[in-house]
């Protein structure tokens, strides 16, 4: 998934990585590569000093915020990610992501985020896993690959806001994790926020370090 932009096809001395809304930047700064943003919304994460100090010049009205970056190599406990998905209260259900409910995740700006960094419903089906919780038919809370590399995904997780703190999300990701586990997929985890890391460590993950990102429109 994503694109690689260089400098130079044969001899490239910079690289900026674009994946879903996240662009990844490496080498020489570059102001050509900065400025080669996509479309739309974007996190950028510099490499260094010199990349933050280039995207602050050229994006004047981004902004610099710290997110927080999880351990690869978690060594997760099957049986508690059950227990948590047992937790899942009456009245809701835990359901895959499929042809069925695909287009109302799309369709929900408070779920789209799910789904929307694959080019098409049919590349998602295809690549894509994930896992809702409904209730009364309508879906309220999931996880689900935001991207997805040969060895694993990136989960994203996300909720309506009148459904939070109601171990949502907590069920979902944990079903999601167990089901990668069972593909031989190794479920990354990155953290906009310290409610992000909490959820992640309550999963079995740790805290690795935090580092800068910038948001730009």
């Amino acid at each position: 998934m994503g694109k690689i932009y260089v400098t130079d096809l044969y001899k490239p001395k910079s690289a900026f990585a674009f994946v879903g809304c996240f662009g990844f930047f490496a080498g020489e700064p570059s102001g050509e590569l900065v400025m080669n943003k996509p479309y739309g919304f974007a996190i950028m994460v510099p490499e260094n000093e010199k990349w933050a100090e280039l995207i602050e010049k050229c994006y004047l009205d981004s902004k610099k915020v710290t997110r927080y970056a999880i351990k690869k190599d978690t060594k997760f406990d099957r049986d508690m990610l059950k227990e948590e998905i047992n937790k899942l209260p009456s009245g809701y259900k835990l359901e895959k992501i499929d042809s069925n409910n695909y287009d109302e995740c799309l369709e929900n700006p408070a779920l789209e985020d799910l789904v929307s960094a694959f080019q098409s419903k049919e590349k998602y089906l295809e690549m894509g896993r994930g896992m809702v919780v409904t209730k009364d038919g309508m879906i309220v809370s999931g996880a689900s690959s935001y991207t997805r590399y040969n060895e694993g995904i990136e989960i994203e997780v996300d909720t309506v806001e009148s459904e939070r703190r109601k171990h949502l999300a907590t069920v979902a990701s944990a079903a999601l994790i167990l089901n990668c586990l069972d593909e031989g997929l190794y479920p990354s985890w990155d953290a906009q926020n310290m409610n992000s890391v909490r959820l992640a460590e309550k999963l079995g993950y740790e805290f690795a370090y935090e580092y800068i990102a910038y948001e730009v429109k």
